[in-house]
């Protein structure tokens, strides 16, 4: 690394980052005839390093067992784990343990916060519920910047209730249209669920000002965190949202867990979604009563060495520094930028690194999304192509796919130096000028 490129990396040093790199095995691999892979696809799934590969082994080799039952040694070693996990996740993010679920994913958390609202409608929770039951003339608010996992659920949770699903809109530099907050929450919206961070554009949602407009008028926040979590400093109860959803796999965790924040007078009062074994205080033959919150939405046997793996992830960040994770981020973000200057390229989003993320989608006149890609990774780049669960949001920049490249801790300005040589070539492959 020479000594221009050192002195951009304000939030890890070059040693670190080495240090950083060293830890991701798959990161020494090569691809498509010998290539170095240059990694640029971590918005959909991050890699993982050595310490949380080593946490998921390890329960297995060492500890593996059922949690919460049993009286054995493995038994007892493997709950130990399992709610360790809990507690850093916590610290991480913010939360007192009592307030993480734990989910097989993001879109499960907030699939979680709308059937247990459907549930509580319906009857489910007593009076305690009561204050999530909707009916017709009621609202849930979103955003057209949404992924589909926070949309969908909303959307059908309004079918079957009979409240109206209303959204913010999308600007054109890709920024939320600030001033609709005001319009379209209304004292009859009891829901506003909004993404911290756009997995197309990268823009950062100014969450107090959506939490203090929702405290406003009495609804309810829910945030998905699935892109912030991973490469910014956050605090669920500094936030002061209701619920919030993330993922351990883009946050160098494994696949198949993630986790719900809720507040704990909110867990308290959700009725659970999901009942059998595990949940549950006391069982007849006519009833069950429910343990209390998290373990209570925690029904039969969970992913336990992928929610150890996941506070394994939290702790390697937690060390980094997310501070120092941004800002690194941060230059890698500015050098993704610069592909704007490349003719025939247009970014969707903001254009500068002012409250955004290293997550920037573009299109290439005359070029299918798919034919970028495949030309990117020709030479051993690995990006994103699609409309990235995000078709709304697409339709509203009259694209029907993108290219997009996000980048992660492990990344460096150089891998972006080559991202942006091959990009350049891509329409005078085509034979474009």
């Amino acid at each position: 690394m020479n000594a221009a490129v050192a002195a951009t990396h304000a939030g890890l040093s070059p040693a670190e980052l080495v240090a950083v790199r060293a830890d991701f095995p798959l990161l020494a691999r090569t691809v498509r005839d010998g290539k170095p892979l240059v990694y640029l696809d971590s918005g959909a799934t991050s890699q993982k390093p050595d310490p949380v590969l080593d946490a998921e082994q390890d329960f297995y080799l060492q500890r593996n067992a059922a949690v919460h039952r049993g009286a054995h040694q493995l038994a007892e070693e493997a709950t130990d784990a399992f709610e360790t996990a809990r507690e850093h996740v916590a610290a991480f993010v913010g939360a007192r343990p009592d307030e993480i679920v734990w989910t097989s994913g993001a879109t499960a958390a907030l699939n979680l916060v709308a059937y247990g609202m459907q549930n509580a409608t319906f009857g489910s929770g007593g009076d305690k519920a009561a204050r999530f039951k909707l009916a017709p003339g009621d609202e849930i608010v979103v955003t057209e910047s949404e992924h589909h996992a926070n949309l969908i659920p909303w959307q059908q949770l309004c079918q079957r209730t009979g409240a109206t699903l209303k959204w913010i809109s999308v600007l054109d530099d890709g920024r939320l249209n600030m001033a609709e907050l005001a319009t379209v929450v209304t004292d009859r919206t009891k829901v506003l669920a909004f993404t911290h961070a756009s997995n197309v554009t990268g823009a950062i949602t100014d969450v107090a000002a959506f939490v203090a407009r929702a405290q406003e008028v009495g609804a309810l926040s829910v945030l998905d965190a699935c892109q912030s979590v991973p490469n910014l400093s956050v605090s669920f109860a500094d936030l002061g949202v209701d619920f919030a959803a993330f993922s351990a796999h883009k946050m160098l965790g494994p696949t198949g867990v993630g986790a719900l924040y809720g507040r704990r007078e909110l867990l308290e009062a959700l009725p659970p979604v999901a009942t059998g074994g595990s949940m549950v205080e006391v069982v007849t033959m006519e009833s069950a009563t429910f343990a209390p919150a998290p373990q209570k939405f925690e029904a039969g046997t969970q992913m336990v060495a992928q929610a150890v793996a996941m506070g394994a992830a939290a702790q390697y960040l937690g060390e980094l520094g997310m501070d120092a994770v941004y800002a690194h981020e941060q230059e890698l973000a500015a050098e993704l930028l610069k592909i704007r200057d490349i003719p025939g390229v247009t970014i969707i989003g903001p254009l500068d690194v002012q409250d955004r993320l290293g997550v920037v989608s573009f299109v290439v006149d005359g070029v299918h999304a798919h034919d970028v890609g495949q030309i990117l990774d020709a030479a051993g780049i690995a990006v994103r192509v699609g409309h990235h669960c995000a078709q709304p949001l697409h339709k509203r920049f009259k694209v029907a796919s993108t290219t997009r490249a996000s980048v992660s801790v492990y990344n460096t300005v150089e891998e972006i130096v080559a991202f942006r040589e091959s990009l350049a070539t891509v329409r005078a492959f085509f034979g474009m000028s």
